[in-house]
C-alpha cells in the first residue's frame, strides 16, 4: 500500500498533540481517568481490539510497521491513523522492543452494569489486589475458563499498560468491572442469587475440591501479601482454601485464583 494514503510525512516530534496525549495515557492513571481512554501497544492487542469492535479512536503506526501491517489497517474506517517515525515509535513505547503499532481506545469496563450480574453467575472479585501482572493474568484465565466476569474492588488500575498486556487481548472478551465499592459487590451478588466465597490461606477452611459450585459463585480474592481482611471474610457465605502438600503454605495470587476458578467452572 502507499504510505501517502496516511500522511505525506511521518510525525517525528514527541510534542505532537496526539502523541503527547498518548504518552500521558501510557504513563498516568490520572490522565486515563480524565480522558476515559487507555493506551494499547503491539499488534496482538491492537488487532484484538479491532476484531472485538472496541472503541478504538486512534492508531499510531511506524514506517517499518506500516510495511508489515499496512494491509491489515488499510480498509479501516472511522479511526484516525497517524504515521510516526521509527525513532518516535521507540520513544513512546512502554516495552523494551516495540512492534511499532499503538492505539488509543475509549474505556470498555462494565462498571455501570453491576446491577445486572448474571443470575447464579460465576465471577472473580479482586479485592485490593495490586500487582498488574497478576491482575492481567487473572482476566486472561477467567476468559479462557468462561467466567461471567471479573470485578475489581480497591485493586490496581485495569487500564495500566502492564495489566492490558498481561491479558493478551482477553480484556476485550470478558466483562470487567472497575473500581466497584466492596459493599456494592456484595449487594449485587445477593441480588443475583450468587453465593460469595472468601479465598483464604487457612487449613481449617473448606477444601476447594469439596465445595459445591452448582449454583455459581463469587470468589473473593485478596491482596497478594495480606489476603482478605476479617471484615470481608465474615461477609462471605463460606471460607475456601487450596489444601497444599509438603512445606508449601501459599501460591502466587494469579496461580491460586486460576486453580479456584477452574474448580468453580467444573460445575457449570
Amino acid at each position: 500500500m502507499n504510505i501517502s494514503d496516511f500522511l505525506s510525512e511521518p510525525v517525528t516530534s514527541k510534542d505532537n498533540p496526539s502523541v503527547k496525549l498518548f504518552r500521558k495515557l501510557m504513563t498516568s492513571k490520572k490522565e486515563r481517568m480524565q480522558y476515559k481512554r487507555f493506551a494499547l501497544e503491539g499488534s496482538r492487542l491492537v488487532f484484538d481490539a479491532l476484531k472485538s469492535n472496541a472503541p478504538v479512536e486512534k492508531i499510531f503506526i511506524t514506517l517499518s510497521a506500516l510495511r508489515k501491517y499496512g494491509d491489515h489497517i488499510k480498509n479501516i474506517e472511522g479511526i484516525n491513523i497517524i504515521l510516526i517515525s521509527d525513532d518516535l515509535g521507540g520513544k513512546i513505547s512502554d516495552t523494551g522492543k516495540t512492534q511499532g503499532i499503538f492505539a488509543e481506545c475509549a474505556f470498555i469496563d462494565k462498571t455501570d452494569k453491576l446491577d445486572n450480574l448474571k443470575k447464579n453467575g460465576r465471577y472473580a472479585v479482586l479485592y485490593q489486589l495490586q500487582d498488574p501482572g497478576n491482575a492481567g493474568m487473572i482476566i486472561r484465565t477467567a476468559d479462557a475458563l468462561g467466567l461471567d466476569g471479573v470485578i475489581f474492588s480497591g485493586s490496581c488500575d485495569i487500564y495500566n499498560p502492564k495489566v492490558i498486556r498481561s491479558t493478551m487481548g482477553s480484556i476485550f472478551r470478558i466483562p470487567v468491572y472497575r473500581d466497584v465499592p466492596v459493599d456494592d459487590v456484595f449487594i449485587a451478588m445477593d441480588n443475583a442469587g450468587i453465593s460469595t466465597y472468601a479465598a483464604v490461606v487457612d487449613k481449617n477452611a473448606d477444601d476447594i475440591k469439596t465445595v459445591d459450585f452448582c449454583n455459581g459463585g463469587g470468589i473473593i480474592i485478596g491482596n497478594e501479601g495480606n489476603g482478605l481482611p476479617d471484615e470481608i471474610v465474615l461477609k462471605c457465605r463460606e471460607r475456601i482454601t487450596i489444601k497444599m502438600n509438603g512445606n508449601i503454605d501459599s501460591l502466587n495470587a494469579a496461580m491460586a485464583t486460576g486453580i479456584i476458578m477452574w474448580e468453580l467452572m467444573k460445575f457449570e
